[in-house]
């Protein structure tokens, strides 16, 4: 098995900054963070999944922020968005007192509902400390990475998952996100993806799980069938041993995903399990569907899939792969609209749109990619709070600033050959890049300055690239203004030291040639 050779690789006291007074918290319509429709699979049923939206969002670049955010609410069920930048681990978390249970080595939803956590700018990353999802309902997690997370060794965190969900979990939807270990049980990890004790409707869309003894389970043992109508699509399992996932019971849909490397087995459905298994890519990895390491036999649908070099082992006691020639033993009614990519092209597909910092991209059903139509980043339209620039932008009146002696300039990590002085040069022809399609650029002054508009210009070539954005006093993390597309942004004028545009998404690499500011 190539497991261990691979995994030699490995992977790779706070006070919430509210800011209320300039504006860091937004209200109703302009935080909303993700409509109704924008949940797919299970998490689209039951009522659906919305998490924060409609409520406040606020920014957290700390563990001890997130858990404050959670806890100063009105109620354990006031809807609210958690905007979170940079890496999150044990030095920076702690537990918070108030409405909501919390703790210093995970972060915690517990007994509460109405919550979306989201990586925006530079990004997310959740080093170390997983994420645990108790008792809850209505949660959405976006565009964020859990990596490393362990059970035994130092430090230890949610058992060792990414990510976990048990007892009387309903409605969470798990979206571009990145989940990866170092290795399996014996390098002190457990799982990326567990669902268990009665967790229902639930999906994991646009993700990668990679680097990981196990993928994933649904109910933790064979008597805990409780869980049940887990929806799985456009999701890349990399370099897993077996899990992709155990299915105990219940009913899952696994669509328009890439397995590549599955070292010992796949999707396990397995005591009475139903899976619907749907123009997935199975590639260079052994036993991808069936029953395994039990006799309690499980059910499965396939249809449309394609198995590209997969080796099967034979029939035994407790052994029962679906192959070599997988034929469907059930049918399972799925309840939700769905399109389906072609299998051929499924690869393709979800490189370029799972995990975490891949400005949002879906599939559009038809082996292509688009931005999402409502990213949970960009507020809802509101004509005080929200800008959709038209290109090319118009020319604010007055003087630049960012070409005043006293500027400067800076930002998140930028593409190779690129520099953040080139935003504010006045030459259209050179520009900056972030590393990826999401990040951030700065104009800075020594002193408070102040500024009332901006124009964001791109390269020639590049217009439209930009997608949906958030400009932020760096000083104190308000969010100044919300919207999509390079133009010109004009907002009620505040004096500042430092403005950030943030770009969240983008349907290519951004090319910013021009950063202005005006009074």
């Amino acid at each position: 098995m190539r497991r261990a050779a691979a995994l030699q690789l490995g992977a790779a006291g706070a006070t919430l900054v509210l800011a209320v007074a300039t504006g860091a918290v937004l209200s109703g319509q302009q935080a909303s963070a993700a409509a109704a429709t924008d949940a797919t699979g299970y998490a689209s049923q039951n009522g659906g999944t919305t998490g924060g939206a409609g409520g406040q969002t606020v920014r957290a670049t700390t563990g001890a922020q997130i858990n404050a955010a959670l806890c100063n609410r009105a109620s354990t069920g006031t809807p609210i968005v958690i905007q979170v930048e940079g890496t999150i681990n044990h030095g920076n978390t702690a537990k918070a007192s108030g409405r909501c249970s919390t703790a210093d080595d995970v972060i915690d939803l517990k007994q509460i509902s109405n919550v979306t956590i989201e990586g925006v700018g530079s990004g997310a990353v959740f080093d170390q400390l997983g994420i645990h999802v108790r008792q809850a309902s209505n949660i959405v997690i976006r565009n964020v990475t859990v990596q490393n997370v362990k059970k035994s060794g130092s430090p230890t965190s949610n058992g060792g998952d990414a990510i976990g969900m048990e007892s009387d979990v309903h409605n969470v939807w798990v979206d571009h996100v990145s989940l990866l270990a170092s290795g399996g049980e014996d390098e002190g990890y457990d799982s990326l993806f567990d669902l268990k004790d009665n967790t229902r409707y639930v999906t994991l869309s646009y993700s990668t799980l990679r680097n990981s003894g196990r993928g994933g389970l649904v109910g933790h043992s064979d008597s805990d069938l409780s869980s049940s109508f887990i929806t799985y699509h456009h999701d890349l399992y990399q370099n897993i041993d077996s899990r992709a996932p155990l299915l105990r019971g219940g009913t899952a849909h696994m669509y328009d995903n890439y397995y590549v490397g599955l070292n010992k087995s796949g999707i396990n459905s397995r005591a009475g399990g139903h899976a619907k298994i749907d123009n997935n890519y199975f590639e260079d990895s052994q036993d991808v569907i069936g029953t395994f390491y039990t006799d309690l036999m499980g059910y499965w649908q396939v249809s449309g899939n394609i198995y590209d070099n997969v080796t099967w082992t034979a029939e035994g006691s407790e052994n029962h792969p679906a192959g070599p020639d997988p034929q469907s033993n059930t049918t399972v009614s799925i309840p939700y609209a769905y399109a389906l990519d072609d299998a051929a092209c499924v690869p393709s597909v979800v490189t370029r749109t799972a995990g975490a910092n891949k400005g949002l991209l879906v599939s559009d059903g038809n082996c292509a990619t688009q931005s999402p139509t409502a990213p949970p980043t960009t507020p809802t339209p509101s004509a005080s709070t929200t800008s959709s620039p038209t290109a090319p932008p118009t020319q604010p009146g007055g003087t630049n600033l960012s070409l005043s002696p006293g500027a400067g300039s800076d930002g998140s990590s930028k593409a190779s050959g690129t520099s953040y002085g080139n935003v504010r040069d006045g030459d259209m022809g050179t520009y900056w890049s972030p590393s990826g399609t999401t990040g951030s650029i700065s104009i800075k002054w020594g002193s408070a300055t102040a500024v009332s508009s901006v124009a964001v210009r791109e390269s020639a070539g590049t217009a439209g690239r930009i997608g949906s954005w958030n400009l932020v006093d760096a000083g104190t993390g308000a969010v100044l203004k919300s919207g999509s597309g390079a133009g010109t942004i004009s907002f009620p004028q505040i004096s500042l030291e430092k403005i950030t545009f943030q770009i969240t998404s983008a349907s290519g690499t951004p090319q910013v040639a021009e950063f202005e500011t005006y009074a």
